[in-house]
């Protein structure tokens, strides 16, 4: 029932938006274009922007070498980031230019001042410049609040979860707040919502694990596992809101390496196939000449020889994730994350000779 509501609600406020002018934004797709128009004055200006595009900016803090281009995967299938949050987005002088630039063409263009609704010149100017009360009860801005020291918020949509029923909470009008406060509503952006933001953002390395022996297995001798400490160090990622005091740091620590041979085929070590992070941060232990008849402490034993096809080998680690920020309470735990990498695995027979 909760989706068909929110849908309904934005096919109405699609419609109040397309009977204003003939130009109408919804919410952006994934690529985060911004509609055509004008771009309010300033550069970095995101008055006019689509509705997925962010002012948060994410930075790499340590770790990721060779990172790969995919997000770690949430383990718990039911956490998702946020689908919106507010953020501010123009001055008083960027609303004013927007507005003055529809009173020369104003069936060209609209302000988007929600994530799915706009407003053309006369709504504009009633509520911004006049000051007009709006039917809702929100009050009105005298001359665009030109002279105060604050910014204009509206809501954003996260650009991946845009057909989530979420996405449409954020539909508060384009609205004043004064500088170095946050809004006391829902979906107020806070040091958890920019760190939830940045765990799509964080780039672990490729999971690709070091054997030996390399490529090529023999039956019923171990294959070593283990993963380089140096390249497998914890990863950070620091998300900001500009215009805002609002940070948070967020870390993924890798916890394990889980091993599949591909086959049922195989024994694994440990039996559960599960490696844990050793005390210095490396995973397994590298093979050492004279090793190959032991057993690893993360490795795997076929049991059969490839038929001509190698086996999928699938190495998956586990990263612990957590983060802090702004709000100065300690550190706190996201759901941890899984990346997942397949080898291919060649097993031949023993060899042995006949005299």
């Amino acid at each position: 029932m909760r989706a068909e509501t929110k849908a309904c609600a934005f096919l109405l406020a699609t419609a109040l938006s397309v009977g204003l002018s003939s130009t109408a934004y919804a919410i952006g797709g994934k690529d985060n274009q911004n509609p055509p128009g004008p771009s309010g004055g300033a550069e970095g200006n995101t008055l006019m922007a689509g509705a997925g595009t962010t002012n948060i900016q994410v930075s790499q803090v340590s770790g990721g070498k060779g990172g790969s281009s995919k997000p770690v995967v949430p383990v718990d299938p039911n956490w998702k980031p946020p689908a919106c949050w507010y953020e501010p987005v123009a001055t008083p002088e960027q609303v004013k230019e927007a507005v003055e630039r529809l009173k020369k063409e104003p069936n060209k263009d609209l302000v988007p001042v929600t994530p799915t609704l706009s407003w053309g010149r006369d709504l504009m100017i009633d509520h911004y410049e006049k000051g007009k009360t709006q039917s809702d009860g929100a009050e009105g801005y005298k001359d665009f609040n030109i002279g105060k020291d604050g910014k204009f918020w509206r809501g954003v949509v996260n650009p991946d979860m845009e057909d989530d029923p979420e996405a449409y909470d954020c539909e508060k009008n384009l609205f004043w707040q004064d500088a170095g406060t946050v809004p006391k509503i829902a979906n107020a952006p806070t040091p958890k919502v920019l760190a939830s933001y940045a765990y799509d953002q964080i780039k672990v390395p490729d999971t690709k694990v070091e054997m030996k022996p390399e490529g090529k297995s023999t039956v019923n001798l171990p294959t070593w596992v283990w993963l380089d400490k140096g390249k497998f160090e914890p990863v950070k990622v620091r998300a900001e809101l500009p215009g805002t005091d609002l940070w948070a740091e967020t870390t993924a620590k890798p916890k394990s390496l889980h091993l599949d041979p591909g086959t049922s085929d195989a024994d694994t070590f440990p039996s559960d196939g599960e490696c844990l992070v050793n005390d210095d941060g490396s995973i397994g232990t590298p093979y050492t000449k004279g090793s190959s008849k032991e057993d690893p402490p993360c490795g795997i034993k076929y049991l059969r020889a490839t038929g001509g096809a190698p086996y999928q080998m699938k190495a998956s680690i586990t990263w612990e994730i957590t983060w802090e920020g702004s709000d100065n309470d300690g550190v706190h735990d996201l759901p941890n994350g899984t990346f997942e990498g397949t080898q291919d695995v060649d097993v031949q027979e023993i060899q042995s000779i006949n005299r």
